[in-house]
């Protein structure tokens, strides 16, 4: 029995370690009913480990921003939250931690000492008894071992987290400091709302919510002054900027010309003059036609004079290309176009074919509602980027100005 056990602790090693490591952020599973079975608790799986709660300090102030504390508990729980958010990260990593550790664990005698302990505790009885035990002192071991890997992994990114923490909630200080001066701070029912959405995503309650973050080492207050800072940051930086932000027209197509799906939304109505060049040119010939077409730019007086202007040059060709997608014609010409007024005259331009000229003649919405949904969420997209920048600046200077002290 116990060489079939080493079997099993080493045929096991591949396929039980990835379930275990898919599973290792589930919530633990419940027993189903039946009869009990007492298992070890080897030291190797170290589940039986103390709460890493802060002890003595915990509200001591660590740093002070204009006389408002910040203490060593809320830098903790940030950085905790910080290391949550981070996802685990190093997956691989982590599985070869656990593939080392499970290969100790397997070598190790004292793992059989203890499955003989275990046989003799429980009185087993048959071989059916003894197989059904050994699959669970396995299952134990792993998720002892798995257990101990994720505590080691949470200590070392909370550890890493807490710079970043402190960074943070200074910032956030600030940024509340602010917003209560400006009678902008956010309200409870708001930042409920927000926590609310994110639990019902997850189909929870809001108190179910809580314990959740508790159950993972983070006070849900952690959660809900992080987004009462943001909301009422925002809110602060509208009130104090929002007059100095202006989006143009000539703003929003110039993003919506980098933009496919707003692309998609219209068609333009193109001509072209094109002026061939030889198969075998030099720079000389290049740079003549070059200077032909720019005499004919400066001739151009609308859509209507492109196919005259073609005819005065020897060997020019004049197309009237209709309506194209912007898809169907090739960068650069195709931002270029988007970016030009209805009746503009684009620069020369050197392609395949020769020296081109480009007249964009109209434009049309395949959509209109499309195109308007597009052009509000460009606008949007504009603006938020001028209220980050204004943000940053802002902040910037908050942080100058103020006393912090770092104990």
């Amino acid at each position: 029995m116990i060489e079939t056990l080493r079997t099993l602790l080493l045929a096991s090693c591949t396929l039980a370690l990835s379930a275990a490591l898919s599973s290792a952020g589930a919530e633990p599973k419940k027993q189903p009913a039946g009869r009990t079975v007492e298992l070890a608790n080897p030291a190797e799986g170290g589940s039986g480990s103390k709460s890493s709660k802060t002890k003595g300090g915990g509200q001591s102030i660590a740093i002070l921003v204009n006389d408002e504390p910040i203490t060593a508990y809320e830098i903790e729980q940030r950085a905790s939250f910080i290391a949550m958010q981070g996802g685990g990260g190093g997956g691989e990593n982590l599985k070869a931690k656990a593939e080392a550790r499970w290969k100790q664990i397997v070598q190790d005698p004292k793992t059989n000492e203890r499955f003989k302990e275990l046989l003799q505790k429980n009185n087993v009885q048959s071989q059916e008894e003894a197989r059904a035990l050994q699959t669970k002192y396995v299952k134990q071991l792993q998720e002892n071992m798995i257990e101990q890997l994720r505590r080691e992994a949470r200590s070392g990114a909370v550890a890493g987290s807490r710079k970043k923490a402190e960074d943070e909630l200074i910032n956030e200080k600030l940024k509340i400091q602010e917003a209560k001066r400006l009678n902008a701070v956010a309200e409870d029912s708001e930042i409920d709302r927000v926590i609310g959405g994110i639990a019902e995503r997850n189909k929870m309650t809001l108190d179910q919510f809580g314990q959740h973050m508790k159950g993972m080492g983070v006070d849900i207050k952690t959660m809900r002054n992080r987004f009462r800072a943001e909301i009422s940051w925002r809110e602060v930086i509208r009130r104090r900027f929002g007059h100095l932000v202006a989006i143009t027209e000539r703003d929003v197509d110039q993003l919506m010309a980098t933009t496919p799906m707003a692309q998609d939304n219209v068609e333009l109505q193109v001509q072209r003059i094109t002026l061939p060049l030889p198969a075998s040119v030099d720079q000389s010939v290049i740079a003549q036609r070059i200077a032909e077409a720019d005499a004919l730019q400066r001739q151009y007086s609308g859509c209507a004079s492109m196919a005259g202007l073609a005819a005065s040059v020897a060997g020019a060709k004049h197309e009237n290309m209709g309506t194209r997608k912007p898809s169907a014609i090739p960068e650069p010409t195709r931002s270029l176009l988007l970016n030009a007024r209805d009746g503009d005259l684009l620069p020369a331009s050197v392609s395949g074919s020769g020296v081109e000229l480009w007249a964009l003649c109209g434009r049309k919405a395949l959509d209109g509602n499309a195109d308007m949904s597009s052009r509000e969420n460009a606008q949007a997209e504009l603006r938020q980027k001028e209220f980050e920048v204004l943000a940053q600046k802002h902040l910037k200077d908050l942080r100058q100005d103020a006393a912090i002290e770092i104990r």
